[in-house]
């Protein structure tokens, strides 16, 4: 709707969109985690009820009913339950994600690196730096633009958009999958993704002249979601992440088609790299509980 009546600005319309309907509700559903590991369930309650505007699912319905029992309970002086305990524990904390840390450090530091060097508007700044140019890598053979494009980024914005995705998505698979097969899931994700914009180019389907960014790498981690959960559809509550997952790429396939600057062929390329990275991985694992505290995976 954006792109037929305000075509200028669809661009920033999908992403308020995407904030709403996705990272909005991660947010909040960690503050709603601190808040029950702090014993305030009033306050937990609250903020949970009002995120099923945004997230009308069945387990935040039974997490608003559970908050609302513990607060009862609060105000009797009746303790917390086990189940009460559960829900603390499942918070998720990015300081137990370091492979996360790590990429968002080098892409920030990648960006002082930008600022230093030119003014980020320029082209000329990006191709010096290293950005994913499909004519140099065929016919130049610079292929470690495979690479260093997925550090770079053109702009502010288009850096805090890609780290928020990061810190929102990132943590809670490396915690599932671990911190050296989440680093290799997101740099063969990001070269996959890479790679596949040159080949689409190549053939002629595209005309990519020049791409940065990290959200390649990023749909890397929504395909190995899908591959791991496909693998593992006997876990609880896997149907349900698999619906989530895919609400994600339709909202990135809606946001690709209203916004020009962006590449569609970019982000399912690393959205497929990731789901058969997921997939491949998901062989050496013998079972992912989601649902453990610590995030833990049993390997044979």
């Amino acid at each position: 709707m954006a792109w037929l009546f305000f075509r200028e600005q669809a661009g920033f319309i999908g992403s308020g969109v995407w904030f709403a309907l996705l990272f909005l509700p991660a947010i909040g559903l960690r503050r709603v985690a601190e808040l029950a590991a702090r014993h305030r369930y009033r306050a937990a309650r609250r903020i949970a009820t009002a995120l099923q505007f945004l997230h009308p699912s069945d387990e935040l319905r039974r997490q608003v009913h559970l908050l609302r029992i513990l607060e009862s309970g609060e105000k009797t002086g009746v303790p917390p339950t086990p189940t009460a305990a559960s829900i603390q524990d499942r918070r998720p904390r990015v300081r137990d994600a370091p492979a996360v840390l790590a990429f968002i450090f080098l892409n920030v530091v990648a960006f002082l690196v930008e600022i230093s060097y030119g003014d980020l508007t320029e082209p000329l700044t990006l191709h010096r730096l290293g950005a994913l140019e499909p004519y140099f890598v065929i016919s130049q053979g610079e292929y470690w633009r495979l690479v260093t494009a997925l550090f770079l980024h053109g702009g502010a914005v288009h850096l805090l958009f890609n780290l928020f995705a990061l810190y929102v998505l990132g943590p809670p698979l490396e915690r599932s999958i671990g911190s050296a097969r989440f680093c290799a899931c997101y740099l063969i994700s990001g070269i996959g993704s890479s790679a596949g914009v040159v080949l689409l180019a190549l053939v002629g389907l595209i005309n990519a002249t020049q791409l940065v960014g990290a959200s390649g790498s990023i749909m890397g981690i929504v395909g190995a979601w899908a591959g791991f959960l496909l693998r593992h559809r006997h876990i609880p509550l896997a149907k349900q992440r698999l619906n989530n997952i895919l609400l994600i790429v339709l909202i990135q396939i809606a946001f690709d088609l209203s916004t020009p600057q962006v590449s569609m062929a970019a982000h399912m390329c690393g959205l497929f790299t990731g789901f058969v990275v997921g997939l491949i991985l998901s062989r050496e694992v013998r079972a992912i509980d989601l649902d453990r505290p610590d995030g833990s995976v049993r390997s044979p």
